[in-house]
């Protein structure tokens, strides 16, 4: 049985063989990156790292030949960018003939607000499609994702965000790494749908247990879009990257990512990581 995870050297891909590498043989695990000479370390291990460009589909399809599971890892990028990237490693698996693929979703990709759900319906729909055995992996959004936010909190400024009480399922991005491991080297996992999310909390709750971590009291602010927007060019982000996060702003508090499931500790066999601890983490306490 040979595993292949692509974008192995990013924050979830290197968690990912991480977990694997503890339970597996690292000859069996194979790894796709851009630039293989960042996962010399992997090599070293006896990982077989392997050369995949998602804008060069020859690369892809030499990556993925001999693999029969992949782990397809959601690309970083503008909506037509991942899309057109994600369609490419299908094809490609399809012409390698791989057995099975796990891919990394958003939860309730079929009816999510966020702009970004797009990417992850068409992704599913190009799997469904291409007939080979699939799980998406329907992540809900990592802890880590907050770093800004209580990094800020450190340095005296508010807790600032514009999802209202609207709920998001957090969780550290281990515990999504450690189960989409767990999918990938296990079985009974085929032409599944698995929404993964942490236990449903506001951004103010989430604040308060940063606060207990950092032994202070946070001030919250909810404030609407257009302070939030000012409140993000004045932290000095680019136009455009204050668009897209007022625009996830406003699906969250929609109910975007307000999505309550048990699968992750199921997956897991454990409960998911306290925030406390992941909080810690960023911190690096």
């Amino acid at each position: 049985m040979k595993w292949l995870v692509t974008g192995a050297t990013g924050h979830l891909g290197s968690l990912v063989v991480e977990a694997l590498l503890k339970t597996q043989d690292a000859s069996n695990l194979a790894v796709s990156v851009r630039s293989p000479e960042k996962a010399d370390t992997l090599r070293f291990q006896g990982v077989d790292v392997r050369q995949g460009d998602f804008d060069q589909p020859e690369t892809l399809e030499k990556a993925f030949e001999g693999v029969d599971r992949l782990l397809l890892i959601s690309t970083d990028g503008d909506n037509e960018t991942r899309i057109r990237q994600h369609q490419t490693a299908v094809e490609a698996a399809k012409k390698a003939g791989v057995g099975y693929i796990a891919y990394t979703s958003v939860v309730n990709a079929d009816h999510n607000p966020l702009s970004l759900a797009e990417v992850h319906r068409k992704t599913e729909q190009a799997i469904r499609e291409s007939g080979i055995p699939y799980t998406f992996l329907r992540n809900n959004w990592y802890l880590e994702n907050e770093a800004g936010s209580v990094q800020a909190v450190t340095h005296g400024a508010p807790w600032v965000h514009a999802t209202g009480d609207s709920q998001v399922g957090w969780a550290a991005r281990r515990d999504y790494a450690e189960a989409a491991a767990a999918v990938l080297a296990g079985e009974g996992h085929e032409n599944k749908v698995y929404e993964l999310s942490g236990k449903l909390r506001t951004q103010a709750e989430l604040a308060a247990i940063a606060g207990e971590v950092l032994g202070q009291e946070i001030n919250v602010q909810n404030v609407d879009d257009a302070a939030y927007a000012d409140i993000m060019k004045g932290a000095g982000l680019p136009d455009f990257v204050v668009s897209m996060l007022v625009e996830m702003q406003g699906a969250i508090r929609q109910g975007a990512l307000a999505v309550e499931s048990d699968t992750l500790e199921i997956l897991l066999g454990r409960p998911v990581q306290p925030l406390s601890e992941g909080f810690k983490a960023i911190l690096g306490k």
